[in-house]
């Protein structure tokens, strides 16, 4: 299952070469990645209720995303579901035009842990449960 989320390029992601730096588009996986876990949460606060970090992400830039409107989309889903961990693919995609130009792709490692202690932690059943739901079959 893919969740996409909607993000506005601003005029201060742009740099000295009138593309948006490399940094931002951290910034707009961020964003992407807790619509779509908040959206897995429904009404709760997803992060009080299962804490987690982030450990690892890695982007892999394709295209220059540039300044424009309408927004760029940013699809997320679930690759994978471990004991204390899961893995997030994403990617940032224009589909402004009628196709679908990938302008950047990810992979994000969320750990869960504590609350209070910050110590990793297995997932919590209905935790494991909603990921599992969200698993994009390739």
């Amino acid at each position: 299952m893919t969740f996409t989320h909607p993000v506005l390029v601003r005029w201060s992601d742009i740099d000295s070469y009138d593309h948006v730096n490399n940094v931002r588009y951290f910034d707009y996986l961020q964003e992407a990645r807790i619509a779509f876990l908040s959206h897995l949460a429904g009404s709760r606060d997803y992060f009080a209720e299962y804490p987690v970090v982030l450990v690892s992400q890695t982007v892999d830039y394709l295209r220059p995303i540039l300044l424009r409107h309408p927004p760029y989309d940013v699809d997320v889903w679930i690759e994978s579901v471990g004991t204390t961990s899961y893995t997030m693919g994403s990617r940032i995609v224009d589909r402004s035009g009628g196709t679908e130009d990938v302008y950047a792709k990810a992979v994000s490692v969320l750990v869960a842990v504590d609350g209070v202690t910050h110590a990793k932690r297995e997932l919590f059943a209905p935790e494991r449960a909603a990921l599992e739901q969200q698993l994009r079959v390739t």
